[in-house]
C-alpha cells in the first residue's frame, strides 16, 4: 500500500480508504463488516470514513467496534455532520449547536476520545459560515478533532471558507471529499484547482461510479443478487451511471484493462490515483475478497499512452 499527504497536512493516508456509505450498519451484517474491516487492514489500509448520518448512526458504531482492537495512533478516521438526525428544528446543519451535539453523539457511538478528520458533509445556507467554522475550530482545540474537511461545496463556499479562516485565525480546511470517476469528472475544471491553491486535498467518493466500474451491471434492469444496488433504496445513484453510453465506454475500457492484466476495477482506481491532488479514494466493500482486489491499484501507474487511450474512450 502506498500512502500520500492528506491535502497540506502533516498526516500520511492510505491511497485507497474504505467508507461505509450504504454498507456498515445496513444491509452487510455486522459479523461480515468487521472481517472486511479486518482484511482492510492487514492490507495496509490506515484510513477509514464513516458519517453519523449513515444508519442514523449504525455505520458509526459498527466502524468503531471494528477498529477498537487496534492501536488508535494506527489509523485515521474520518466521519461527518450536517444531515438529520432527529425530529427537531435544529437536529440538522452546521450550526454551533449542531456540530457540537453531534461530534460528542459521534465519539460515543465511534468509543473514542477523538475525530481524526471532521467534514462538514454539505454545505448549510441556513447558517453563517464563520459560525461553522468557529465551532469546527473550536473542537480542534479542544483535541475532539485533528483535522477538518468539507464534502459536497463548490469552489466558491470553499474559497469563501479559506478567506474566514485566514482572517479569523481559525484552523484551515484540509480536505475535499466530492464524488469523482471515470463517468463524473465535473471536479476537474474548477474545483481541484482551486483547491489545489489552497492545498486543499481530494478524498474522492464513489470512484468506481457505485460499482458500475466493476463491469458487472450490464443494464440497470439487471443487477447483480446481493449487490449494493439491488439492496440499496437510492438505485438513482446506479441508475444514473447505467447508461448505454457509458455501458459501451465500460466494454472499451475492460479490455484497456485486461491488456494490462488489471481488473476493470484496478483500472479505474489507479486512473483516480494518477492525479497528485488525489489524497485518497475511498472503497466500499460488501466482500472481504473486494479488498483484495481494489488495494492492487495502489502504486499502480498508467502510462501516458495508455492515459491517451482511456481519455479517448471517455471522450467519445
Amino acid at each position: 500500500m502506498k500512502y500520500r499527504q492528506l491535502g497540506r497536512s502533516g498526516v500520511r493516508v492510505s491511497e485507497i480508504s474504505l467508507g461505509s456509505w450504504m454498507t456498515y450498519g445496513g444491509y452487510v451484517e455486522n459479523d461480515q463488516s468487521e472481517k472486511i474491516i479486518d482484511r482492510a487492514y492487514e492490507a495496509g489500509i490506515n484510513f477509514f470514513d464513516t458519517a453519523n448520518a449513515y444508519m442514523r448512526g449504525k455505520a458509526e458504531e459498527v466502524v468503531g467496534q471494528a477498529l477498537s482492537k487496534y492501536p488508535r495512533e494506527s489509523y485515521v478516521l474520518a466521519t461527518k455532520v450536517w444531515a438529520k438526525m432527529g425530529e427537531g428544528p435544529n437536529d440538522r446543519g452546521l450550526s454551533r449547536k449542531h456540530i457540537m451535539e453531534q461530534c460528542e453523539a459521534s465519539l460515543k457511538r465511534l468509543q473514542m476520545d477523538y475525530i481524526d478528520l471532521y467534514y462538514c458533509h454539505h454545505f448549510d445556507e441556513t447558517t453563517p459560515m464563520e459560525e461553522t467554522l468557529r465551532a469546527m475550530d473550536d473542537l480542534v482545540r479542544q483535541g475532539k478533532v485533528l483535522y477538518i474537511g468539507v464534502s459536497n461545496w463548490t469552489a466558491a463556499q470553499i474559497t469563501e471558507a479559506v478567506g474566514i479562516a485566514d482572517r479569523r485565525l481559525l484552523d484551515r480546511i484540509v480536505v475535499n471529499q466530492p464524488a469523482y470517476n471515470m463517468l463524473n469528472r465535473a471536479i476537474e475544471q474548477e474545483l481541484m484547482p482551486q483547491c489545489a491553491k489552497f492545498g486543499i486535498g481530494q478524498v474522492v467518493y464513489s470512484p468506481l461510479a457505485q460499482g458500475v466500474l466493476s463491469g458487472k451491471y450490464k443494464s440497470a434492469d439487471d443487477m447483480p443478487k446481493g449487490s449494493r444496488a439491488e439492496h440499496s433504496q437510492q438505485t438513482i445513484y446506479f441508475k444514473k451511471y447505467l447508461t448505454e453510453e457509458n455501458l459501451h465506454k465500460i466494454e472499451k475500457l475492460g479490455q484497456v484493462a485486461a491488456d494490462l492484466d488489471l481488473t476493470l476495477t484496478q483500472l479505474a482506481l489507479a486512473w483516480i490515483l494518477r492525479d497528485a491532488r488525489v489524497s485518497s479514494a475511498i472503497i466500499g466493500a460488501s466482500r472481504p475478497e473486494q479488498i483484495d482486489d481494489n488495494v492492487k491499484a495502489s502504486g499502480v501507474e498508467l502510462s501516458a499512452d495508455v492515459l491517451e487511450q482511456i481519455e479517448s474512450i471517455l471522450n467519445q
